[in-house]
């Protein structure tokens, strides 16, 4: 008698879109299937840029009526998503204000504001954080400059992710690796920094208790059941989505960089213990929380967001990313280059002119071509990704040996190429899928599927295409 298949669904949603990625293990190996893809997106509303969660949730909703049209029940679902992002919620749990998503521009200028309550350098002891003026410490400071009565109203604050699994669930949690990007969460402690909480002026009640990736929040609502048709676990997740990539990195050993590789590059190692010195904030390295406490060490660099972006731009022609990187290759002489963390390509109204604009401020060739310009952010990201393994290495007193890309951007092979002969390193690509995978690897470590995330990455390791990458 043939054992029915038993489903897992990972709910992967970025900044710019969302995927329904159901996940089994059959034969020691694991498969997945993308069921349902949908697109999400900042809009302007009142002057700001903002998420419209309740089109997120309907799509989300979609493609859980996916699974039940297609026959495929999930036995759980977790949901990941970006970070810093959150709602807060009055006594009667209906979101107050608009939620503003991170490339709004209403932080300017809240790291001044912080520095008068308490010197950066001390948040980042606590914290070990990396200054980033999106993060929700900022983000908090601005609503109680321009909107201090929606702060008095607040009850609850939740991450995206932890408010997408209240509407599933009827039920709150605050799940840990996500709630570390608000850089108010102390390193140490591994709980919120109640001292900092109140010396900024906030609420500390509306903090909730912090739960660990494994942790299963509870079923369906009885009205989503009946509208869906089924009803399953929701199970957490590294809820933040670089927490979940990373999970899916297929190696056990201590010898690897890794690259997060999409709309943003994360790029940096797991560690056991957090560092806060003063030396690794110089350095705007990030200690965000991960699963079973280990801490993702690493710098936050812009990634495709550029390369993106410029393809979005260019008018008139349906380049394809494997196109944009052919162009690049084929200008690899162009010898102009940007510092890709630059706040000017955080958010512009026009990447290209930025990008111009630098290269013209900085008395360097100005790219013109659609190759110019990808040649232009692929060699500069490259580049950054070199120095970064130094700023790595000389952080840790350790060398490492080679470097794992995993994500959308282990795709772009150009850019491979580049890495590799940035940084010296050996480079390893793949899977794709990384932050779905890991997701769907924490459900089935819930589930027993295995017994620990050593023996899942190795079931990775063997279940997708891995490459290394050849130097040219």
């Amino acid at each position: 008698m043939q054992v029915p298949q038993k489903y897992y669904l990972a709910i992967d949603i970025g900044a710019s879109s969302g995927r329904h990625i159901l996940g089994t293990v059959t034969d020691g190996r694991i498969e997945i299937e993308e069921i349902y893809r949908f697109d999400n997106g900042l809009i302007r509303k009142n002057g700001h840029l903002c998420w419209d969660l309740d089109t997120l949730f309907e799509e989300v909703k979609n493609g859980l009526k996916r699974c039940s049209h297609l026959n495929k029940i999930p036995a759980s679902v977790g949901i990941d998503t970006w970070g810093v992002d959150f709602v807060l919620l009055d006594k009667d749990d209906r979101i107050l204000g608009d939620t503003v998503g991170y490339r709004d521009q209403r932080t300017e200028g809240m790291d001044a504001l912080l520095r008068e309550a308490i010197p950066l350098d001390k948040v980042y002891e606590r914290t070990g954080i990396q200054k980033q003026i999106f993060n929700s410490i900022y983000q908090l400071m601005a609503i109680r400059g321009d909107t201090p009565e929606v702060l008095a109203q607040a009850e609850t604050f939740l991450m995206i992710p932890d408010y997408l699994n209240y509407l599933l669930t009827g039920r709150k949690r605050s799940e840990y690796t996500n709630a570390t990007t608000t850089q108010l969460v102390n390193a140490n402690t591994k709980d919120w920094d109640d001292g900092l909480i109140r010396l900024l002026g906030l609420k500390r009640e509306m903090f909730l208790p912090l739960a660990m990736p494994k942790t299963v929040v509870g079923n369906f609502t009885k009205e989503l059941e009946k509208e869906i048709g089924f009803t399953c676990e929701v199970i957490l997740p590294a809820t933040h989505d670089t927490g979940s990539a990373v999970l899916a990195v297929p190696a056990n050993d201590d010898d690897f960089i890794y690259i997060s590789s999409g709309t943003w590059s994360l790029m940096g190692i797991e560690i056991p213990t957090p560092n806060c010195t003063g030396l690794s904030m110089e350095h705007n390295f990030t200690n965000e929380g991960g699963y079973e406490y280990r801490y993702r060490y690493l710098k936050n660099i812009m990634g495709l967001w550029m390369i993106q972006r410029v393809r979005d731009e260019l008018s008139g022609a349906q380049y394809s990313f494997s196109e944009l990187c052919e162009m690049a290759e084929q200008e690899s002489g162009f010898p102009s280059r940007v510092d890709v963390n630059a706040a000017c390509f955080l958010s512009p109204e026009s990447m290209i002119r930025e990008i111009k604009e630098y290269c013209r401020a900085s008395h360097q060739q100005v790219p013109e071509t659609a190759g110019e310009l990808a040649a232009c952010i692929y060699h500069s990201l490259a580049e950054s990704y070199g120095d970064t393994v130094k700023e790595i290495e000389m952080l840790t007193g350790r060398k490492f040996s080679r470097i794992h890309i995993v994500g959308g951007g282990s795709n772009a092979g150009y850019l491979n190429e580049l890495t590799a002969k940035a940084t010296g390193k050996e480079v390893f690509t793949g899977p794709v899928e990384a932050t779905a995978l890991g997701n769907l690897i924490v459900q089935m470590i819930e589930q027993e599927e295995f017994h620990s995330l050593e023996e899942a990455r190795n079931c990775i390791y063997h279940s997708f295409a891995v490459q290394k990458v050849e130097k040219k």
